[in-house]
């Protein structure tokens, strides 16, 4: 793959998968551009290291030589397929690739470690970035998320080695090469690609298949490969697990070791959980996985996972959960760290075939929450579906501590909770509305 001096144009740059791509392309020596529909937090960065970000789907706010068929286009199936630019580039013929291929090409020629699930892999990729760094590794990494320490989504420290989220959306993760990998969960989602359960299944199984080394697996996970979790029949597992400030300390299990009170700075059984799954791909990997340890006391969190600042005398956490068993997951972990505090839910659903696909789920798991505060579905690529809106979910909450706001009422909703303990939760533009929560406090 042409590294240098290639004209690039992405078509949703600021997609957190496409703006690693489109940063380290950058830093090859190449020009890149590209265009996504709002600005955020993530397009600003891209300008601030020179990207030329559009906001306009037109053809003619293009910059001519980029127009040229000689411009590489990257793309995620996010975009839709009448976009005017990519219906353009495909028309005059240049090479179009999905940023999964782009990924694949990248790493190829590298170890690469890859992680998949329909939870967990960010923060799994994360903590195994985080071991990497520690143990002074040659890698670079391409995660779905922003690491606090790095302010960034993009970790460069040499390409010996390659850390990739491997997505099942839209089948991407078959076109990586994975040497080691680790799959989180296999829990339905994506049924608007997949059409149900059992093929998202069969696309995982392809997956797995494509492991030139070893592959770790969740417990609860039905794939072959070595199993980590919290149950004694596991290859990978922990027990005496303790509350300590906002982590644990417990004793990690190995097939050839115990290691004694490992602390782990995160709060959470899932990413207790994720952490023993990047622990596991460390030790199958063949790497020193005691000296890797302490560096699980030093994790600076990811932004938007179980994010936790204060606001006027509230805890706010902020988390990315939008599927139901994610947001169970976070309702567990304020359950165990803030048992005694009233809390406040506001939640952005994402996408309307998610929303009507798990419709019951997100009422029951919604239902136990303190206060329940919903924000309009968040439609990302999709038009909206009859009868599938905020709304509809609300009216199904049995709880009467509930209402729908604007997203002019994001802040106030907050700060006038009797709540002391709110939590924001959601993929979609959320985001972008707790970012100025941070900021202007």
């Amino acid at each position: 793959m042409n590294k240098k001096g290639t004209k690039y144009y992405f078509l949703g740059i600021g997609g957190i998968g496409m703006s690693a791509l489109a940063k380290y392309l950058l830093d090859f020596g190449n020009s890149v551009m590209g265009y996504d529909k709002t600005p955020t937090y993530i397009t600003s960065q891209l300008i601030d290291l020179g990207i030329n970000v559009l906001f306009d789907e037109s053809i003619a706010c293009v910059p001519d030589e980029y127009l040229q068929k000689d411009t590489k286009i990257v793309y995620t199936p996010a975009v839709s397929k009448d976009h005017p630019q990519l219906s353009f580039f495909i028309e005059q013929g240049n090479e179009i690739k999905k940023r999964a291929v782009v990924l694949g090409e990248i790493t190829k020629d590298t170890i690469v470690f890859a992680i998949a699930g329909t939870h967990g892999k960010t923060t799994t990729a994360s903590f195994l970035t985080h071991f990497f760094a520690h143990l002074n590794l040659e890698f670079t990494a391409f995660l779905g998320g922003i690491m606090n320490e790095y302010q960034s989504n993009l970790i460069q420290k040499g390409m010996r080695y390659s850390i990739v989220e491997a997505d099942e959306y839209d089948r991407s993760f078959l076109k990586l090469f994975p040497d080691f990998a680790c799959v989180t969960s296999m829990d339905a989602d994506h049924l608007d690609i997949f059409g149900d359960h059992e093929n998202m299944k069969k696309a995982f199984v392809q997956f797995s298949k494509r492991i030139k080394q070893k592959l770790v697996v969740a417990q609860q996970v039905d794939l072959e490969g070595q199993r980590y979790g919290f149950e004694d029949n596991a290859a990978y597992y922990v027990q005496s697990i303790k509350v300590k400030e906002q982590g644990y300390i417990f004793d990690l299990v190995t097939p050839t070791e115990i290691y004694k009170d490992v602390y782990l700075k995160s709060m959470g059984r899932h990413n207790l959980s994720n952490a023993i799954g990047a622990m596991a791909v460390l030790d199958v990997g063949g790497f020193p996985l005691k000296e890797a340890l302490p560096a699980l006391a030093t994790f600076k969190g990811i932004q938007r996972r179980m994010e936790v600042f204060s606001l006027e005398n509230k805890i706010v956490i902020d988390d990315y959960a939008h599927h139901p068993e994610e947001i169970k997951a976070v309702l567990n972990t304020i359950s165990e760290f803030y048992p005694k505090k009233r809390n406040m839910v506001v939640f952005q659903p994402h996408l309307f075939s998610r929303t009507q696909d798990f419709m019951e789920d997100f009422v029951d798991v919604l239902n136990q929450f303190d206060e329940i505060v919903l924000m309009d579905i968040f439609p990302a690529r999709e038009q909206p579906i009859p009868g599938v809106t905020s709304d509809v979910l609300l009216g199904l909450i049995k709880n009467k501590n509930k209402r729908k706001i604007s997203k002019g009422a994001f802040r106030s909703s907050i700060v006038n909770s009797e709540a002391d303990l709110i939590l924001v939760l959601g993929a979609g533009d959320i985001g972008n509305y707790i970012q100025k929560l941070k900021k202007t406090g």
